[in-house]
């Protein structure tokens, strides 16, 4: 059986990464997180993190978020575009349960989608009807 974690290339790692995600990036926020996002040519979506000590004190806070978001992203990452994610807990984000993160992080995803869905054309090439009423 294969592991369920994320792999290694669905993962920001480099500061240089992160760097070029707070220089020019997309940007979707909510009560909880606040994402910055950005196209990359890699085919495939990759997450990076931070939540900072401002968040909560305690660490063990800290990583409740973090394997709250990683796991909503494991689940969703092949319906995303190829994109470099930064998500970034606000401190609203330790005193909130669970199932409301999640609900939470899944609307950024749908906002997501949503910004970098292309426009769907209002009528085919091919097609010569017009609209009747």
């Amino acid at each position: 059986m294969a592991p369920a974690g994320l792999p290694r290339e669905a993962r920001l790692r480099r500061p240089g990464d992160f760097a070029a995600l707070r220089a020019s990036s997309g940007r979707a926020g909510g009560r909880c997180f606040h994402m910055r996002f950005r196209d990359n040519e890699l085919g495939h979506a990759r997450l990076g993190l931070a939540v900072s000590k401002r968040v909560s004190k305690r660490a063990v806070e800290r990583n409740r978020i973090k394997r709250l978001v990683r796991e909503s992203f494991r689940q969703v990452r092949h319906r995303l575009p190829a994109v470099d994610l930064m998500v970034m807990a606000r401190e609203q984000a330790a005193n909130v349960p669970g199932p409301q993160l999640l609900a939470e992080i899944d609307t950024l995803w749908n906002k997501l989608l949503a910004s970098t869905a292309p426009a769907e054309p209002l009528k085919r090439v091919d097609d010569t009807t017009t609209i009747g009423r």
